[in-house]
């Protein structure tokens, strides 16, 4: 073969160099789509990483729920279900703020044929709270509560932590009255509200509209014989006392405390004598019953 064939099937040096550069060109190009590829799955590792991590501490938080009830001893349930017939006496008219407003002319609320007391709350609210506490006083002498639980109103309302007890998971048995106590909310924030708890019947709402024009707590309905908004003295008698304090001054029929509660216990006691007819006669024939002359027509 001639030296000019061979030339001929031989590439130029330019196109050597031509064939050069593409080579590296291309393994440049593979070279940066290893590294993005590198990087975009470093990316999504961190991300996954980040992602885990997150989970991880959400579930060592503490979970977003009601705070613990309040471990009180039985014996502030058990002395407030029955305090001495003595002590009520001797308190009588008490200071009371507020009384119950008779009704005329209204069919009779009723549970199982027997007068029904409605009691609407909150467990946030610090008025509630304060009304409890002569209202149980005064159920207690007609009937038995079981599964009452302590409580405190919402700690950034008026009144903060003021002391109580909740109806919330609480039954009631009595041969001469019904009671329904409903806690709408508890003292646990929910965004710009409280969360939620128990839910009113269409028949509780129906009480509630018609003798409490804006829905407001606590509300007391006793047989549509007699109604109470808000509570009936002011929960700053209570400011700072524990439930035991709360109690133990009770057994001073002069204190502040006693003047309140068991005054208002007396004219619920009053009031719930007017349902019964009367019943049972050791009570309503007290002078603690007969302290309100103004709820008491006759029985």
């Amino acid at each position: 073969m001639s030296r000019s064939a061979t030339a001929q099937r031989r590439p130029s040096r330019g196109n050597r160099r031509a064939e050069h550069a593409r080579i590296a060109r291309e393994r440049a190009a593979a070279a940066a789509r290893r590294k993005r590829l590198r990087l975009a799955v470093a990316a999504v590792g961190g991300v996954v990483l980040l992602l885990a991590v997150m989970v991880i501490v959400r579930l060592s938080l503490p979970k977003d729920e009601p705070a613990a009830a309040e471990t009180v001893p039985s014996t502030v349930v058990d002395s407030l279900l029955h305090v001495p017939p003595g002590t009520l006496d001797a308190v009588g008219r008490g200071k009371v703020q507020t009384l119950p407003t008779a009704l005329t002319g209204r069919p009779a609320l009723t549970d199982g044929g027997k007068p029904l007391v409605l009691y609407v709350g909150a467990e946030y609210c610090p008025f509630c709270a304060a009304q409890r506490w002569g209202l149980i006083v005064a159920l207690g002498r007609f009937g038995t509560f079981t599964g009452l639980g302590t409580a405190r109103s919402a700690t950034d309302d008026v009144y903060p932590g003021t002391a109580t007890l909740t109806f919330h998971g609480a039954t009631y048995t009595s041969p001469y009255l019904a009671f329904q106590g409903v806690e709408v909310a508890t003292s646990e924030r929910r965004g710009n509200s409280y969360a939620p708890l128990d839910t009113l019947t269409a028949a509780q709402n129906a009480v509630m509209a018609q003798y409490s024009s804006n829905g407001a707590v606590p509300f007391l309905d006793l047989g549509n014989r007699y109604v109470i908004s808000g509570a009936s003295f002011s929960p700053s008698l209570l400011a700072g006392l524990t439930h035991e304090q709360v109690v133990s001054s009770l057994a001073a029929s002069d204190s502040p405390v006693a003047a309140a509660v068991l005054g208002s216990a007396n004219a619920f006691t009053a009031a719930l004598c007017e349902l019964t007819g009367g019943q049972p006669g050791d009570v309503c024939a007290g002078v603690a019953a007969r302290a309100y002359p103004e709820l008491r027509h006759g029985a």
